[in-house]
């Protein structure tokens, strides 16, 4: 990716960017093709007294992942001020140089017991000072760094308990799940384990099976608590295999960590009977708990393997659903399925948001579920039937030999953020000659839009499987309706080829992924569409930022996300990039988010979308920041650390900002 953007800045200077279409130059500068108007006007409505937003107790700043905080210090007005107040560096580039090039640093702190406590990608556990950023403690469970996970080294948090009848040692908890699929407890105050807890301090997940290799199976997203019960999901590698580990949710009680339920969400049939078993449909994303209701959701993914289905000879209601449990049992209380018979990786990949829409003068509690498809379903909490309108509509048919389609997918009134489809005469490029390469690319490849089968001829898959929307989730403004999200816009070429060739196309296509999906007779390539050149052939831009009201579902705003300044030299081309990581927004008015693929943090104005400011990072900040107040000071904090394999710079950094000191001005009055 670096390199090619790197032709696209030359080609500019060379003074080819004219012969774009006009099209494409109007999509280069930034404007967006929807009208821009004002959010909803609820900004009068006080959402201080919700409860929403006083500190930043849980991972996605509370239990419903609103990603909202009630400070107000920094506003449109002032942001123009607000620069570096801290730094802090975990050691992680010279402790662990080779392992950082199979890392992402995707953690969000949290505000408990007086410190911010987020995890590495290594699953070390580090609480700082609010207000200094030094460090009170540090936790190293000295996770295997031989293990080779399938889904690099990530850790995006961690969860805290209270208890409300203990005292002393381990009455404030910490809970991790690891890479090497462990569940610890520390004490909150000091980092010490929790002896009391499983086998001194930790339990050890048992995937169910032997595992190809120990990083087939890991924990990379912060366990959830409710009452005394911790829950956890699982991260999985995609495509091996037909039989694979299950994806099983577990729950433990908090103080002993004896195992107190699990739910798999694959539906599997009595032993002996001769069908094959799927795995998977495990929940890697993040989870939400609703404490009243004493539900937990979940966001799972697909059954295994991700592009060949014909194996799968009976429903699976519970994969790519929003799922809701009862937290006592584990029994499903509701369900609500957001992609049929899931060929496509279109797994839910972001936590489910838990949020109170006003609609018509009155109060409604509602699930709000974004995807990869780039859509947004909206439902009733209480019985998961949609809030927003879903309708099924007819999908493309025509798959390989033994496969089964479902005749119809959901499609919400919301409209979707990102294209669903592209044409030929859609192909993007510098020259004549790279838009033609691409524009032959597509022409060669089914393409007839969303829920297009994968086949033997290659198929396109618009969104990409990185979304569309991603772990980063989304961030609720109360006061307003709005949903803050970002997605990225890229184009997945998928294709299949009989089992037997897996060895032959991993000679041939050795750059590319060529996965086995043993067990079915179809193997997989799956490539990002580019051009000879190497540009993406669909038109940017490449990321963007979106604000919903989720009355209506109408988009109020859209802009693009991240420009070309840290990937190529010469000027920034506001292209937007793919973007991993997601948005906080405070009520002083502001969505802070990073993200993108330059080392930028960025604040947009949360009514218009305008982008305000931008702090640079010392490195890729592909995490979601959180912000907090600490002794009267407004603060802004994101983990600089890259993603290696987005390709981002690589760094160790906790990097927070704020206003200069007797200089934060009043408060937000919007």
């Amino acid at each position: 990716m670096k390199k090619s953007l790197c032709i696209v800045i030359v080609l500019c200077v060379l003074g080819l960017l004219p012969f774009l279409g006009g099209s494409v130059i109007w999509q280069l500068s930034g404007v967006d093709r929807l009208d821009i108007h004002g959010a909803a006007d609820l900004t009068g409505r006080d959402v201080r007294a919700s409860g929403i937003g006083h500190g930043w107790t849980s991972y996605g700043g509370d239990t419903g992942g609103h990603r909202y905080s009630q400070a107000r210090q920094i506003t449109p007005a002032n942001v123009a001020a607000l620069a570096p107040a801290w730094r802090y560096r975990t050691g992680d580039l010279a402790r662990r140089p080779d392992a950082m090039r199979d890392a992402a640093s995707e953690g969000t702190p949290i505000l408990v017991e007086g410190s911010l406590v987020f995890c590495t990608p290594f699953n070390e556990v580090i609480a700082l000072d609010p207000g200094t950023g030094s460090e009170r403690w540090r936790f190293d469970p000295g996770i295997d760094l031989q293990q080779r996970p399938a889904n690099q080294f990530v850790c995006r948090g961690v969860a805290y308990w209270q208890g409300e009848d203990v005292e002393g040692h381990c009455s404030h908890r910490i809970l991790m799940g690891t890479n090497d699929a462990r569940l610890i407890a520390l004490d909150a105050r000091s980092g010490q384990r929790c002896a009391d807890f499983g086998e001194k301090g930790q339990v050890h997940i048992d995937p169910g099976m032997e595992l190809w290799w120990a990083g087939e199976y890991q924990v990379t997203s912060p366990p959830v608590v409710i009452g005394d019960t911790v829950i956890l999901g699982s991260a999985i590698s995609d495509n091996v295999r037909v039989v694979a580990p299950a994806g099983t949710v577990r729950a433990f009680d908090v103080r002993s960590g004896a195992l107190a339920w699990t739910f798999d969400p694959i539906a599997r049939r009595p032993s002996g009977d001769g069908e094959p078993v799927a795995g998977h449909a495990n929940v890697w994303a993040p989870m939400s708990v609703d404490v009243e209701r004493e539900l937990i959701f979940l966001p799972t993914s697909s059954p295994s393997p991700d592009f060949y289905g014909g194996l799968r000879l009976h429903e699976q209601p519970y994969a790519n659903a929003v799922v809701a449990l009862h937290a006592r049992t584990g029994e499903v209380a509701w369900s609500f399925q957001t992609v049929h018979h899931d060929l496509w990786d279109y797994d839910l990949p972001a936590q489910p948001g838990l949020y109170t829409v006003w609609k018509n003068g009155r109060p409604h509690d509602v699930v709000a579920q974004v995807t990869k498809t780039g859509m947004v379903f909206v439902l009733d909490r209480d019985s998961g039937k949609p809030f927003l309108p879903v309708t099924e509509k007819p999908v493309p048919r025509g798959a390989v030999d033994g496969e089964v389609l479902s005749a119809t997918q959901p499609f919400p009134v919301t409209p979707p953020i990102v294209p669903q489809s592209v044409s030929a005469d859609e192909a993007f490029g510098i020259t004549w000659f790279d838009r033609n390469t691409c524009r032959q690319g597509i022409a060669e490849s089914r393409s007839e839009g969303l829920f297009t089968p994968p086949s033997e001829q290659g198929t396109l898959l618009i969104p990409f499987t990185g979304g569309g929307a991603n772990w980063g989730s989304a961030a609720y403004d109360p006061a307003r309706n709005l949903l803050v999200v970002n997605m990225s816009n890229m184009v997945h070429r998928v294709t299949l080829f009989p089992a037997d060739q897996v060895e032959e196309m991993r000679r041939v296509f050795h750059d590319q992924e060529v996965a086995p999906q043993q067990g079915a007779p179809w193997g997989a390539k799956r490539e990002v569409l580019l051009s000879r050149l190497g540009l993406p052939c669909n038109m940017p831009p490449w990321g963007v930022i979106a604000g919903i009201d989720l009355a209506t579902g109408s988009i109020i705003w859209r802009r693009t996300l991240g420009t070309t300044e840290d990937l190529a030299p010469g000027p920034a081309l506001k292209l937007g990039t793919p973007n991993v990581g997601g948005p906080a927004i405070s009520a002083g008015g502001l969505v802070f988010i990073g993200a993108a693929m330059d080392d930028y943090l960025r604040a947009f104005d949360v009514a218009t979308g305008e982008e305000l400011w931008k702090g640079r990072l010392p490195a890729g900040g592909q995490a979601t920041p959180m912000i907090y107040e600490w002794q009267g000071r407004q603060f802004v904090v994101i983990y600089a650390g890259g993603h290696a394999r987005l390709g981002t710079r690589l760094g160790d950094y906790m990097v927070a900002f704020a206003l200069p000191e007797g200089g934060q001005g009043g408060e937000y009055q919007p």
